[in-house]
């Protein structure tokens, strides 16, 4: 068995070993292990059970994973992404007006377009078509919404007045739980601590409960139930598949989902300087969306965590695989995950809206017609409080504003016609 698994994986030829591996795929769960409590609490406002939501992220990441180890033979992570479940959440959901169900829909279709894509060749065109300011200006501003939700979801502020946002109560208990854990967790982040947003996780869940917010004798009561989950799988709904709202949706989904794997998957690729597996890792990538869906989860992502299982050696799809399994294993934890309360995820959704703002400093603000179209991207995503809207306005501003300084040679033909698209949306939602 260990041979095969030696020469199956060719770990001679990537310079590695089993061991390695195996330690690769440790560290990279432990690295992400937080995205089942984060990602289920993101799911369940828009309307999916917190349990059920818990063991379908589980499933996604296990698939995914496996799915990326065994096809692409690659290190890379595939789980539910920062900032795609809050599109899910609160775009496609609270925004557009989809149930719950027709936003899984809205997940498998665009898991099926995303996956025609990877096995043609124009992932490779739009890999090479999309600026590197939009891209980078992509991840920032996904940051700042993330850092938005992370505020509200742990109190700090709330919607005031004319939707408004305010300070939240400060002497409000939740409120106390939620800075003394964004304490913790910045201490444990700054200082590298190993599995800091796993011990961050544990820390303010202890803290909520000594300040009564959580009642720790919910654990005893509860056990693990695939009950909840039986309504969950396979709910997609397609009833609107034909209406502006649903198209609107997965075109917007599908783009975002294309820009961003098609970046992280190339850029970890490059870390282990093997960029030849880049079509069946995103290939891996595209069906891992599709089983999203199925599983009810929102879409998965080539996370940026996969970098610290690069940084301790993994090479291969082992590493892939061996934490897919662990994310297995952790279904025995879902009683404990189930009691886990805002004021601990949100530090968090804080921390990474921080390592996401980190990108600004690659976009060239000292050309404004890379930057104009960058900042458009950054401010609209948070202030309209939709990530496919803040991308759409940067994806327009780009061509017009090259059009206007005499640079419109070095727009790719294919960014012509996704702004013109993006446009187009627009136009219908007017009239």
């Amino acid at each position: 068995m260990l041979q095969w698994l030696k020469s199956y994986f060719d770990l001679s030829g990537h310079e590695t070993n089993l061991k390695r591996e195996f330690m690769a795929g440790l560290i990279s769960f432990f690295t992400i292990v937080y995205i089942i409590a984060v990602n289920a609490s993101i799911l369940a406002e828009a309307g999916i059970p917190l349990e059920a939501g818990i063991i379908a992220t589980i499933l996604t990441c296990v698939v995914g994973c496996w799915l990326m180890g065994i096809w692409a033979n690659t290190p890379i992570i595939l789980v539910p992404g920062m900032g795609i479940n809050a599109m899910f959440t609160y775009t496609l959901v609270h925004s557009m007006g989809l149930s719950w169900q027709e936003a899984l829909g809205v997940v498998v279709v665009s898991g099926i377009i995303v996956t025609i894509v990877s096995f043609t060749r124009i992932s490779q065109l739009l890999l090479e078509a999309i600026p590197h300011s939009l891209k980078h200006a992509i991840t920032v501003g996904l940051g700042l919404f993330l850092t938005l939700i992370g505020l509200e979801k742990g109190g700090l502020i709330v919607k005031g007045e004319s939707s408004l946002l305010a300070l939240g109560d400060m002497t409000n208990p939740f409120v106390i739980a939620t800075i003394l854990s964004i304490i913790v967790t910045v201490f444990l982040f700054v200082r590298n601590v190993p599995a800091n947003f796993l011990i961050s996780i544990i820390v303010g869940t202890v803290i909520a409960g000594l300040l009564g917010v959580v009642n720790f004798s919910d654990v005893g009561n509860s056990s693990i139930s695939f009950e909840s989950y039986a309504s969950l799988f396979g709910a997609i709904s397609f009833e609107k598949v034909g209406s502006f709202a649903f198209l609107v949706a997965v075109f917007s989904l599908t783009m975002v989902l294309l820009f961003e794997n098609i970046g992280l998957i190339n850029g970890h690729l490059n870390m282990i300087n093997r960029p030849d597996k880049f079509k069946r890792s995103f290939q891996a990538n595209g069906i891992s969306i599709l089983t999203s869906g199925l599983f009810g989860s929102s879409p998965t992502v080539s996370t940026v965590e996969t970098a610290a299982g690069i940084a301790a050696g993994g090479r291969t799809g082992v590493t892939a695989i061996v934490t897919g399994s662990l994310f297995l294993l952790s279904i025995l934890a879902i009683p404990f995950m189930a009691i886990i309360p805002g004021s601990a995820i949100a530090p968090i959704l804080i921390i990474i809206g921080v390592l996401m703002l980190q990108s600004v400093k690659q976009i060239d603000f000292h050309d404004l017609s890379e930057g104009i179209p960058a900042f458009l991207v950054v401010v609209m995503i948070p202030f309209s409080y939709s990530i496919a809207d803040g991308i759409a306005f940067g994806f327009i501003a780009y061509p017009l504003v090259k059009l206007a300084i005499g640079k419109a040679k070095e727009v790719p033909a294919a960014l012509y016609i996704i702004a013109a698209l993006f446009f187009l949306t627009f136009v219908a939602h007017v009239y």
